[in-house]
């Protein structure tokens, strides 16, 4: 049975019209979309589940603080109270905005990575892994073997396997490895969330090795609820706390503030010592002006950084996190009342449903859950993605299609944007599906795709029996 859904600590005061297409329109669109959902025009979209980064609704402080941006070139006041806010938040002496998460991977991995190295992470998602190769490294993911079962149910799936880390290392030569990666949570497993005994336990590897320990952000304050809820020793910890001392094991984190932050654009780069990394911090400056804009403003406008400051704060109120995770909850909650299969307990920012388990006659090399997501755009105007082989892509040495380790259909939530009954649209969407998969024997074949990040632009073709 369904749990209760949590009611909105928040009323409406603006909305945005969206449409339902016809079946045979989506149809057609998706077609000459070359079965790529990223192709898809947002107006054609009922639902739009593709990514919570970016596509949250602000609250209206955030927009009042919209008008308060301070646009000024250099030293903009706006700037400093991003900085101010971060710090305290943190603990980080050095803030960096920059205008998205890939953009701080971009400034900052050229310091510690180049041919011939390696990084490792518990998972790395997509854009990271991509910044990884592009620095000239090879990237390993470390995910505890938990995480590997979709139907198994035990907490912090997320988490890092400390004992394979240090095999790793080992392997490779502590010296060959550039660089350790924490993703909070970990959004290529499923949206699941790290202990904060994991983290600590990472660190003391990372020092051991004398390995820096880098710490992926974007859903910092959705990890912070889960060990709020589910690790004892913090029980009694604000959300505000527990962040801080999750970030006190780290050196250095990166961020897409697009996410927990809840802003439109934004991102940020932190560094915990800056006199002690002072060459860092030298490198990240140069980086910045060259590909971002000056260091006050990042390439984000004053408006920006203003609302960014705001959100920073306003995503760490629990009566919003409670709904935040109670919404996806609820989702989940409604799939187990269908035997639909997804990567439980379910995590902070959506629901990944195993499309392996949906589809178990379609090869990971025919994308099964490339499937799913053009089924669900199908059957309810949903657009969602895959967290699969084809997000995965090829073997940058060999170029052979890598097997991923899920077939996970993310429906990624967006904040303060949709309510129940758009819920129960997913749910009634993803059921019907379910009842007539065995009908659906084939999945799909690529006819172009670009040599990095291939799933953002590729065409696909249906594969016919």
């Amino acid at each position: 049975m369904a749990i209760k859904y949590i009611p909105e600590p928040f009323r409406i005061k603006m909305v945005e019209t969206i449409k339902m297409t016809t079946e045979e329109e989506r149809k057609e669109k998706i077609k000459e979309a070359k079965y790529n959902l990223f192709n898809l025009k947002g107006e054609d979209v009922y639902i739009d589940l593709l990514t919570d980064s970016g596509t949250n609704a602000m609250s209206s402080e955030q927009w009042a603080g919209i008008m308060n941006g301070d646009e000024a070139y250099a030293g903009a006041r706006s700037y400093y109270r991003l900085v101010n806010t971060a710090r305290d938040i943190f603990g980080y002496d050095y803030i960096q905005p920059v205008h998205q998460g890939r953009a701080a991977e971009k400034v900052l991995f050229p310091a510690f990575l180049h041919e011939g190295q390696y990084a490792i992470s518990n998972m790395f998602f997509d854009t990271t892994r991509a910044h990884v190769e592009l620095a000239g490294a090879r990237a390993i993911d470390c995910v505890v073997e938990e995480a590997k079962d979709p139907s198994r149910r035990c907490k912090f799936k997320g988490n890092m396997d400390v004992k394979h880390l240090e095999e790793i290392i080992l392997e490779k030569g502590p010296e060959n490895v550039g660089l350790v990666v924490m993703t909070v949570t970990n959004n290529s497993a499923g949206g699941q969330p790290v202990s904060l005994k994991n983290i600590r336990d990472t660190a003391e590897v990372c020092k051991k090795y004398n390995i820096p320990l880098n710490i992926d952000a974007a859903r910092y304050a959705e990890n912070a609820f889960f060990i709020k809820r589910d690790e004892e020793e913090c029980r009694d910890m604000t959300i505000k706390e527990i962040i801080n001392k999750m970030f006190s094991y780290g050196d250095m984190f990166t961020m897409s503030a697009k996410k927990d932050t809840i802003v439109n654009m934004g991102g940020m780069i932190g560094v915990k010592d800056p006199v002690k990394n002072e060459e860092l911090v030298i490198k990240i400056k140069a980086n910045c002006i060259s590909y971002e804009g000056f260091i006050t403003y990042g390439g984000l406008a004053g408006r920006d950084l203003e609302a960014l400051a705001i959100g920073l704060e306003e995503g760490l109120n629990e009566d919003y996190l409670r709904y935040r995770i109670g919404q996806v909850e609820y989702l989940a909650s409604r799939l187990d009342d269908a035997g639909i299969v997804y990567q439980a307990p379910v995590g902070g920012h959506g629901v990944f449903v195993d499309a392996k388990a949906m589809f178990p006659h379609i090869p990971y090399y025919e994308f099964p859950a490339q499937v799913l997501a053009i089924e669900l755009y199908k059957e309810a105007g949903i657009r969602t993605c895959d967290i699969g082989s084809y997000m995965l892509g090829n073997d940058p040495d060999t170029g052979e299609q890598l097997h991923a380790d899920f077939e996970f259909t993310r429906l990624a939530i967006p904040r303060r944007v949709y309510t129940q009954a758009h819920i129960d649209v997913m749910a009634d969407a993803l059921i019907a599906i379910k009842e007539r998969a065995h009908e659906i024997k084939r999945g799909y074949k690529i006819t172009w795709e670009p040599p990095i990040l291939r799933h953002f632009q590729a065409h696909l073709e249906p594969i016919e029996e």
